[in-house]
């Protein structure tokens, strides 16, 4: 396993400084170390008070590590002093620390001022020209090169600036800018462009440290400088797509989503998998409409189709049984994930829909059961809303949902030319949703 060490301050509310690249290191497979530069009182909000750990204990933490470890990377964070960044760079030069990524950390997302203005020269002359590559944002970048930031092409003249000033490769991050989220990576004489979509969120707190981190990490692994960042803005944009909100100000970017989403997602296949074999065993055939069955469940904070699972080649009638050709999987049966994605965006807790055939007795075997029940009618949809392919289940659930306030147990339709009258059952989960299903089948027999 590949080592990467991390020389930064401690955020004591857990989204940047050491804890996020902690956490960025284990999501992407790298086996994470650091030394403690500073500990912070901080939180959400700001940074309430800084207590810098002795140069000398830093340097100790560092000795620890290299002679008994060893080390693939490293990235620097937090530097607050001018004695700390002569501990560190000295030790960098004395064991030779490849793959060097520099964040060269002045303030914390709160505005609170976190490198000592007497510690600058220093950073720049001490500790940048030994760096592979150093990851300003803007403001950072305005500093080090000298050069007011109002676009793309601002930044590359300061990422050009920079390269000439200390000799490491710059890579200089846009997201204080409008627009498209764009970072520059000057390298070999040559500007590359990294663009992706701009994220509406407020929580971003510990982005640096997490993009700086996974570089470092994808450069521990062997991979160009090029292709590490390549990789690494996807990863980031996919941190702050799932960041947290949490606190009362700036929560903090989410570098292990992609690990809470892999579990969540092999949790979820489980979770349908036993339901579909408790709805086998219940002999559920007699709910199965014209139009076969299936399942959809929405991963949390789901937002579009490939967020949701559902059964390939539907849930079909087999005489009283029910049987399924394939096992649960992502992006599939987009009409019926529609329905859990219209659900979700007005009660996260609804992530689970099933449909049924529809029946005066089964809608009677619903009320027995006191199941909020509610219905549109297709006839009332709008011409703009028919054109549009597969919009007509979501325009149906969304004005049954704002008419009702909440989200019912059961939403039908009496269906239209060519389309079976249907009833769909909604739940938290799959067991809740198959819960609900039995006893429908249940109340429905005994008619």
């Amino acid at each position: 396993m590949k080592r990467v060490l991390t020389i930064a301050g401690s955020d004591s509310g857990g989204g940047a400084g050491i804890q996020a690249d902690l956490k960025t290191f284990a999501s992407l497979g790298v086996y994470g170390m650091s030394a403690i530069t500073s500990i912070t009182a901080q939180n959400t909000i700001g940074v309430q008070g800084i207590h810098d750990l002795p140069p000398e204990f830093v340097a100790l933490q560092i000795d620890s590590v290299l002679s008994d470890i060893g080390v693939d990377a490293a990235k620097t964070g937090m530097l607050s002093s001018s004695a700390i960044i002569e501990a560190v760079a000295s030790k960098v030069r004395e064991y030779k620390i490849p793959n060097l990524v520099i964040d060269p950390v002045m303030y914390a997302k709160s505005g609170d001022a976190l490198l000592r203005p007497d510690a600058r020269d220093t950073l720049i002359n001490k500790l940048l020209p030994l760096s592979i590559l150093i990851t300003p944002n803007i403001p950072e970048a305005e500093f080090l090169s000298g050069i007011k930031i109002k676009g793309i092409e601002d930044m590359k003249k300061a990422g050009k600036k920079i390269k000439k000033r200390v000799g490491a490769d710059v890579l200089v991050k846009g997201g204080h800018l409008r627009g498209k989220a764009v970072d520059i990576l000057y390298t070999g004489g040559e500007f590359f462009i990294f663009e992706s979509d701009r994220i509406d969120t407020k929580n971003t707190h510990g982005t640096g440290c997490t993009y700086s981190a996974a570089i470092a990490s994808e450069l521990a692994k062997g991979y160009k400088l090029h292709d590490a960042v390549k990789r690494v803005k996807d990863f980031i944009t996919e941190a702050i797509k799932n960041s947290i909100e949490i606190g009362k100000g700036r929560g903090p970017t989410n570098p292990i989503a992609s690990l809470y989403r892999d579990a969540e997602k092999y949790r979820l296949l489980q979770d349908i998998e036993i339901a579909i074999e408790k709805l086998k065993e219940a002999k559920i055939g007699i709910l199965i409409p014209e139009v076969q069955s299936n399942m959809a469940v929405a991963l949390f904070n789901g937002k579009g189709f490939e967020d949701v699972m559902a059964i390939p080649g539907r849930i079909i009638k087999y005489g009283d049984d029910i049987i399924t050709v394939s096992r649960p999987n992502f992006g599939v049966s987009r009409h019926i994930a529609s329905i859990v994605l219209t659900t979700i965006k007005f009660d996260t807790t609804k992530r689970a829909v099933m449909n049924i055939k529809y029946s005066i007795e089964i809608i009677k075997a619903c009320q027995k059961l006191n199941f909020k029940i509610a219905s549109f009618n297709r006839s009332d949809e709008p011409e703009e809303s028919k054109l549009k392919e597969g919009s007509s289940l979501q325009w149906g659930v969304e004005k049954v949902i704002k008419e009702s306030g909440f989200v019912p147990d059961i939403i039908y339709d009496l269906g239209d030319i060519g389309k079976e009258p249907m009833v769909r059952v909604i739940a938290e989960n799959p067991e809740g949703l198959c819960k609900k299903v039995i006893s429908i089948k249940e109340h429905f027999m005994e008619k």
